[in-house]
């Protein structure tokens, strides 16, 4: 298990031994076969390799109506995978682009007329949100862009602060829930919990939500019934998803207890409800305008990383951390070599090993760029983050 202190200092990275370093060496491939085989085909519980079918050079006679309807065998691998769901595939995508800017912008838009809604008495659009989250589903499967758009902290200027926080939980919660396992379905359900999981702050006054760690008493009380009331505003809309009104209500619950409004503990909170809480703090910690939020993606997960004994499931701490990484896109970093560079994606078998762009010693980008993929540079390893008043 490598601590958190050891990850910032850079700790045990020297050269490492002939043996393969499980921080340098590529992942194995899972399916590499001797050049006479075909790819093994799962069937159920166990894997069967056929002889692979012979030079179309060769004289011999056309093969038996048995190695004939050979192909038709192929549509068993997907099958076998959909019944064993695996962690998401990885986020390929170094930089957004103009279609996922306008997806989650998109998304921006649609919560804050969800705003002007609370006073109008009128429908909720169930349809128009579902069709958004899967949208949002469909862009996570495709490409990492849509997550990084998520994932940087800094809202467009003159945003309500609150659509685009509930925005990024949405995403951000889609992605951890592929990551455990939850299918299509459960994904997008919680993906439009996530998006409603504040929807009572717009009722409460808007500095409840800019410094929950600085209230008064009967502020405090103000704030920790918005799951509450939450819940009930989105039971009273009709939703046609069965677990939402629950999810919001259980968003602030934690592990030991420790949360609200109702203080549940352990299993008795709703799995997607945990997943939600996590996300939430770690969308709140690094979003800028209140006094506990501003905070780098690593000193965040930092922080969640020391509380998951008593917030959160050290699994979905996990599932978070293998997107997030402790050094995650825009983090700036120095490497051994004396060099400073910026985390540009994150190699998510090798989370300690981004591909970075490399800056002068002034911080600023170099004539020609210079890429370095650290999971294929064995010897060069982050030192730390550069906070920006080091620079």
């Amino acid at each position: 298990m490598v601590r958190m202190s050891d990850l910032v200092r850079g700790r045990g990275q020297a050269a490492p031994p002939p043996a393969p370093d499980p921080e340098t060496a590529p992942p194995p491939a899972e399916t590499q076969a001797p050049p006479a085989e075909t790819p093994p085909v799962r069937l159920a519980s166990r894997t069967t390799t056929r002889p692979a079918p012979p030079p179309e050079a060769t004289t011999r006679p056309a093969p038996p109506p048995e190695a004939a309807k050979r192909p038709a065998a192929r549509p068993e691998a997907p099958a076998a995978k959909k019944a064993a769901p695996a962690a998401a595939p990885p986020l390929t995508r170094e930089a957004p682009t103009e279609a996922v800017e306008q997806l989650f912008a998109e998304l921006q838009r649609f919560l804050e007329r969800v705003r002007d809604l609370l006073n109008r008495g009128v429908a909720f659009p169930w349809a128009e949100l579902e069709r958004l989250m899967g949208r949002a589903l469909e862009s996570l499967e495709a490409s990492g862009g849509l997550f990084w758009v998520a994932n940087r902290p800094a809202p467009p200027e003159g945003a309500d602060h609150l659509a685009v926080h509930q925005a990024r939980v949405a995403v951000l919660a889609m992605r951890v829930g592929a990551n455990v396992g939850l299918d299509r379905p459960r994904q997008i359900e919680l993906g439009v919990a996530g998006a409603l999981i504040d929807v009572a702050l717009w009722q409460l006054p808007p500095a409840l939500a800019r410094r929950p760690e600085a209230l008064s008493s009967e502020e405090q009380s103000q704030y920790r019934a918005h799951p509450r009331l939450g819940a009930e505003l989105i039971e009273r809309w009709a939703p046609p998803f069965e677990g939402v009104v629950e999810m919001v209500l259980q968003h602030h619950e934690r592990e030991q207890g420790q949360g609200f409004p109702q203080g549940l503990a352990g299993a008795a909170i709703r799995p997607d409800a945990k997943i939600l809480g996590l996300v939430d703090t770690y969308a709140g910690l690094t979003a800028p305008g209140s006094l506990r939020s501003g905070l780098q993606p690593h000193e965040a997960i930092r922080d969640i990383v020391r509380s998951k004994h008593e917030s959160f499931p050290a699994l979905l701490i996990k599932a978070l951390l293998s997107e997030i990484s402790v050094f995650p896109p825009g983090t700036v970093v120095r490497l051994n070599t004396g060099e400073v560079g910026r985390v540009i994606a994150v190699n998510r078998n090798h989370p300690l090993r981004p591909r970075i762009e490399v800056f002068d010693a002034k911080g600023q980008r170099l004539a020609v760029p210079k890429m370095i993929d650290l999971s294929e540079a064995p010897f060069i390893y982050i030192t730390g983050p550069v906070s920006e008043s080091a620079r």
